[in-house]
């Protein structure tokens, strides 16, 4: 059910800007909610569980290979090489991009390189089940967030950039990016639930050490980009504290 809601997020998410496009303000406070949501998610449920299932360089590891994973994955999108707008080595980046033919325009890019993304956090979904029902629950909240915020981005995206159908293009991606959550978590759930506990405390470190990267280089740079009187990091903070307070009321 948490896997089911998650996937139904991102077409509700579209749908809900294409009723009434999110002004910059709304923008920043969900995606900040989502980041602090997802933050919590794998502080306080995640890497623990992890732990306790595995051991300590287990889940150290782990995290550090999921990280990479998505890391490799953003480069392949970038073609190899991105810089920030500040960085002395944004000029050679552009050039670069400039000489290769791009892999798609900005929404595809965005809601393609999500739809990847969904992949792993269904996974996750999965194993955090099959790991610990709380863990589960928790874990499926924060990407039910998620999913939610970032198809308001994907939304917000297309109506800027124009063309044609831009209903049929927010509904298309964001339907995709729910199934790919979906399958994924049922794939976690069906396929993965009867490993040994130090496998499934591997993967969940894993899937929390993806989660992270895509926090810090996806969700904070978003909401900060939109903030109003620092709306991002108080939203953010929101979402940190709402995860703890269940993890531990749950716990309780």
């Amino acid at each position: 059910m948490i896997a089911l809601a998650g996937a139904l997020a991102s077409p509700l998410g579209g749908g809900a800007s294409l009723m009434r496009r999110p002004t910059t303000l709304a923008l920043s406070i969900a995606v900040g909610f989502a980041g602090g949501a997802l933050l919590g998610a794998f502080a306080f449920e995640m890497l623990p569980k992890a732990a306790q299932h595995a051991s300590l360089p287990v889940a150290v590891g782990g995290f550090a290979a999921g990280l990479l994973m998505v890391y490799a994955l953003d480069l392949f999108v970038h073609r190899g090489a991105s810089a920030g707008e500040k960085a002395s080595q944004r000029d050679r980046v552009l050039r670069l991009r400039r000489r290769q033919r791009s892999r798609g325009d900005e929404v595809t890019v965005l809601a393609g390189g999500t739809s990847a993304e969904e992949l792993i956090e269904g996974l996750t979904i999965g194993v955090s089940a099959a790991t610990d029902a709380t863990a589960g629950l928790v874990v499926g909240l924060a990407i039910v967030i998620d999913n939610f915020s970032e198809a308001l981005s994907i939304g917000d995206l297309v109506l800027e950039k124009g063309g044609e159908r831009p209903a049929r293009r927010i509904l298309f991606w964001t339907g995709l990016i729910g199934a790919a959550l979906f399958t994924s978590a049922m794939a976690g759930w069906l396929l993965l639930r009867d490993l040994p506990p130090h496998m499934l405390g591997l993967l969940l470190a894993t899937g929390a050490g993806a989660m992270f990267y895509l926090v810090v280089t996806e969700l904070v740079p978003e909401a900060e980009s939109h903030q109003y009187q620092q709306s991002a990091a108080i939203a953010m903070a929101a979402g940190l504290l709402t995860i703890f307070s269940l993890s531990r009321w749950s716990a309780g």
